[in-house]
């Protein structure tokens, strides 16, 4: 499992999987001054979640195109901060 992508559309937009007190999160930093950290639950694999975040770090408009991306798999999400 990849832990991190990079906005491929030349933006500074990161997304990151991480691993806190055995849930799975999500973060994503803009570059500039939004930050949100998301907890995941409804997937069933690890390379599930790669897939959606790779897929939505090649899009322009790249937290949008996470949510869908997680929408399109049925993986819920809960906002922990940001």
């Amino acid at each position: 499992m990849r832990t991190g992508y990079r906005a491929s559309a030349g933006g500074f937009d990161l997304l990151g999987l991480r691993r806190r007190q055995g849930a799975v999160e999500i973060v994503y930093d803009d570059g500039v001054m939004h930050r949100k950290v998301l907890r995941v639950s409804g997937f069933r694999t690890e390379a599930q979640l790669d897939e959606a975040l790779a897929h939505a770090a090649r899009e322009v408009r790249v937290l949008p195109a996470l949510y869908a991306e997680l929408r399109k798999r049925a993986i819920t999400i809960e906002a922990v901060s940001g």
